[in-house]
């Protein structure tokens, strides 16, 4: 009998913020924070370009058993989101042409980043 080890739920959660790191430097970003916290929740990733905001919520699953990982950013989690960045700027005293929010989905091995999700 073949036995595979699974990565844990946190190092899954881990691989997927890596993969959307190396995404977003890749595409000529600047990832301002990770794992950003107040007192609302907490940011997966803040990053930026050309005046542009973006607030990415990391989903990783190991199958979609469950649906795919960008399904779990639900109307309560956006709502949240929102709030997030609202306290990040003040926060930051940062100014941004535009704040866009992504979802970044690693399915087993496969990645993938929604821009403009919500």
């Amino acid at each position: 009998m073949e036995h595979r080890t699974d990565l844990s739920k946190v190092a899954r959660g881990r691989a997927g913020e890596d993969a959307a790191v190396r995404w977003y430097l890749a595409h000529g970003y600047s990832v301002l924070e990770r794992n950003w916290r107040s007192a609302g929740g907490e940011i997966d990733l803040v990053c930026s370009r050309d005046g542009t905001l973006v607030i990415c919520e990391v989903k990783s699953r190991r199958t979609d058993r469950m649906g795919a990982p960008s399904e779990a950013v639900t109307v309560s989690k956006r709502l949240r989101l929102r709030r997030l960045a609202a306290a990040y700027l003040q926060a930051s005293g940062g100014y941004y042409v535009q704040i866009r929010f992504d979802v970044a989905s690693l399915l087993g091995r496969d990645f993938t980043i929604i821009e403009g999700a919500f």
